[in-house]
């Protein structure tokens, strides 16, 4: 598994590591400030863990709603009360196998 140090120094290049998945290139983005890219990706995608993204991606923009429907399509609840660590979480389970 990629250790989540190596992911932090990913965020140096200008570009996430080739075999991140999408939902991950996503929380990528988003790390670097790049709120719109981020929602870009997973805008389209329909499995669990891109839904789950878009949740927190629409929950850090404050739009409670739109967040509050993404978590239910993805099977969810909100599991952190923490941005940040919900974003921790979702790096964490989302980083792939080596």
């Amino acid at each position: 598994m990629i250790a989540r140090r190596e992911f932090d120094a990913s965020l140096a290049q200008p570009a996430p590591p080739a075999g991140f998945s999408t939902p991950l290139q996503s929380l990528w983005w988003e790390k670097k400030g790049d709120w719109s890219r981020a929602h870009e990706l997973v805008n389209e995608l329909e499995t669990p863990d891109a839904m789950a993204v878009h949740a927190h991606l629409h929950r850090r923009e404050g739009d409670i709603s739109n967040s509050g429907y993404w978590y239910r399509r993805a099977g969810r609840s909100h599991f952190r009360e923490d941005l940040d660590e919900e974003w921790q979480a979702l790096v964490e389970a989302m980083l792939p196998e080596r």
